[in-house]
């Protein structure tokens, strides 16, 4: 058999198999995305509701004005969910561009921090306001954000703090995004693997139906390479682990 020819079957293979992992990445991080975004909008759809009913039962001018209020809170987080999505849609593209990591994870806790809370997580921010935009690919570099937040809450069955940071590193104009978690931690002999393909240190999806795929800190890693940047991990079992991604300075 030709040798080239096999070269080149394996070759094919390897790329259509890269295609397929990316397609599935894209699509479990859009899922996560919509999913979540449907189930905070439901959630604020039906506060509206119930308390227009409570409105309408309750004959006390102090208890409409309550139900009012809290239609109006509804509403508005209802209003914020969708700008969000929309913010999504117009302004964060694929190609690589000046963009404001702030906002970013603002608007990425807007859409997960109720449920990070559901499940007892505490979140904590701390942003430096001097960090400039960065070079990047908004739309894939939330996708890395939703992963390693989903991973922070995962990590803490029993409820804990998130910590999202950023500042400037300006000596190697680079902007600095971590992710820390005070979760279970990872133990010494898998944090070289964590970012292989399919490997995972879940025994399948949690409670709520998202992880064990092994497909996500893969394709974080990926995305931070095809930005010319770097992720590393630091993790302590019964401490915590920390995500720290390193990225070009617009």
């Amino acid at each position: 058999m030709n040798p080239i020819a096999v070269t080149t079957a394996n070759d094919q293979t390897i790329t259509i198999s890269k295609t397929e992992l990316e397609r599935l990445r894209l699509l479990a991080t859009l899922g996560e995305l919509t999913g979540t975004a449907t189930h905070e909008f439901n959630n604020s759809l039906m506060t509206v509701m119930n308390y227009a009913k409570m409105a309408m039962r309750d004959k006390s001018e102090a208890g409409r004005d309550k139900a009012l209020q809290k239609i109006l809170d509804a509403s508005q987080r209802a209003a914020r969910i969708t700008s969000t999505i929309l913010a999504q849609a117009r302004n964060r593209h694929d190609s690589i561009q000046p963009t404001d990591l702030a906002e970013l994870i603002n608007d990425t806790l807007e859409l997960l921090g109720r449920e990070l809370r559901k499940y007892r997580v505490q979140l904590e921010t701390v942003i430096d306001p001097a960090t400039p935009k960065a070079m990047i690919s908004g739309n894939q570099i939330q996708s890395v954000l939703i992963n390693l937040l989903v991973n922070a809450r995962q990590a803490m069955p029993q409820g804990g703090t998130v910590k999202v940071m950023l500042n400037p590193d300006n000596a190697s104009s680079e902007v600095v995004l971590t992710v820390r978690d005070s979760g279970s931690g990872i133990p010494r002999d898998q944090l070289p693997k964590i970012f292989d393909p399919f490997f995972s240190t879940k025994t399948g999806p949690d409670e709520s139906g998202k992880g064990g795929t092994g497909l996500g800190l893969s394709a974080c890693r990926e995305i931070i390479d095809a930005h010319e940047g770097r992720i590393r991990v630091e993790s302590s079992v019964g401490v915590g682990t920390a995500f720290i991604i390193r990225l070009k300075a617009a």
